[in-house]
């Protein structure tokens, strides 16, 4: 029977499939959109940006993300609680102690970032600070040391990247297609290449963002799992997602290329059920979550 460990081990598996089959995927619409205008330099900029892009998500990925959340440090002499928690847990999990930080504002939320577990961050909204207790604060810190031990904050940055690649590419054929030349093909096929062009370009951006929400609601479900597999307390994350999900605090920290950070989605009070909005979605339901959360069987 699947354990803990056998779908984290698969789910790994199947996020390294789906990057594997994004990265294929912009190649050809690389190759696709310079074939469309002879103009197979389209492709060789995309790739070499590609490069340029990965670098700096690499490196400043955190500081993006910690800039864009107007988070500030924290310290064991500013919040003692917090930074104590953080220290516990990580030398429980085996890893550096993460730099701290918190976030303005009442909403409960919660996300860690960088580049590997050597340098990363956690950072805790002030209203998680305020309205959780101690044993879900934990299971929300842990939920966050998951993401850093199991690499996902490295894997979340190149995804954000590589759908900022797609969306450019595609802006560059727009571009070209409306206010530049598109080669010397005027015959029938020369047209039907523009137009498939011109929807694979509208199509692109959207298929790009399914697969990076895809790879973020898999990699919740492993983070919660294996959050309470560090705890040995899956009641402290599945209670302090109970209170997440009845806040209905705005934030102003709420950007689309960082929502899928947080450990829940901080478009508070936009979320929908039907079927096309659940395919937006950055985060699972969080009642599934919980769910999960309570049928786990940890001794």
């Amino acid at each position: 029977m699947a354990d803990l460990y056998t779908h984290k081990d698969s789910n790994i598996r199947k996020t390294w499939f789906l990057m594997t089959v994004f990265l294929a995927f912009i190649i050809a619409l690389g190759w696709f959109f310079g074939y469309a205008l002879q103009k197979p330099g389209i492709l060789y900029g995309a790739i070499v940006l590609s490069f340029i892009m990965n670098g700096v998500a690499y490196w400043n990925s955190d500081k993006i993300a910690l800039s864009l959340a107007g988070a500030r440090p924290a310290s064991l002499q500013s919040h003692p609680e917090l930074f104590r928690i953080v220290e516990n847990l990580s030398i429980t999990a085996g890893l550096p102690m993460p730099k701290v930080f918190t976030i303005p504002g009442q909403q409960i939320n919660a996300f860690a970032t960088g580049r590997n577990p050597k340098h990363a961050v956690v950072a805790v909204t002030e209203g998680a600070l305020q309205k959780l207790n101690k044993n879900e604060l934990e299971g929300v810190i842990s939920h966050e040391l998951s993401h850093v031990g199991n690499y996902d904050i490295l894997i979340s940055s190149v995804v954000i990247v590589l759908v900022g690649l797609v969306v450019i590419v595609s802006d560059w054929f727009m571009r070209i297609s409306f206010f530049g030349s598109g080669g010397d093909r005027d015959d029938n096929k020369g047209n039907a290449l523009m137009i498939i062009g011109l929807a694979a370009a509208i199509l692109a951006p959207i298929a790009a963002t399914l697969i990076q929400l895809a790879i973020s609601r898999k990699r919740e479900f492993l983070a919660d799992a294996s959050g309470a597999l560090l705890t040995r307390y899956p009641k402290g994350l599945a209670s302090a997602l109970e209170k997440i999900g009845q806040d209905s605090t705005p934030a102003r920290f709420a950007h689309n290329s960082t929502a899928h950070l947080f450990i829940s989605n901080p478009f508070r009070g936009k979320q929908s059920v039907n079927w096309l909005a659940k395919l937006f979605m950055t985060h699972p339901p969080i009642d599934l979550r919980i769910k999960a959360l309570r049928d786990l069987n940890i001794t």
